[in-house]
């Protein structure tokens, strides 16, 4: 098995592990709809589905 030739110092693995972190989710709020949503995604508003500001799927309405 492999065996450290020393031990590493809390101060080294903490400077290793600083870049392993969460980034926030960019969110966008849409012109037309007032809908917040994730960047480069489609979303959904009363039914609808919309992607960048235009309509791509419209429901229909049942009498």
């Amino acid at each position: 098995m492999a065996h450290p030739k020393s031990r590493i110092s809390k101060q080294r693995k903490r400077k290793r592990r600083t870049h392993q972190k969460a980034t926030v989710p960019q969110i966008a709020i849409c012109k037309n709809t007032g809908e917040a949503h994730l960047y480069h995604r489609a979303y959904e508003h009363e039914g609808n589905l919309y992607y960048r500001g235009k309509m791509l799927v419209q429901v229909e309405e049942e009498d």
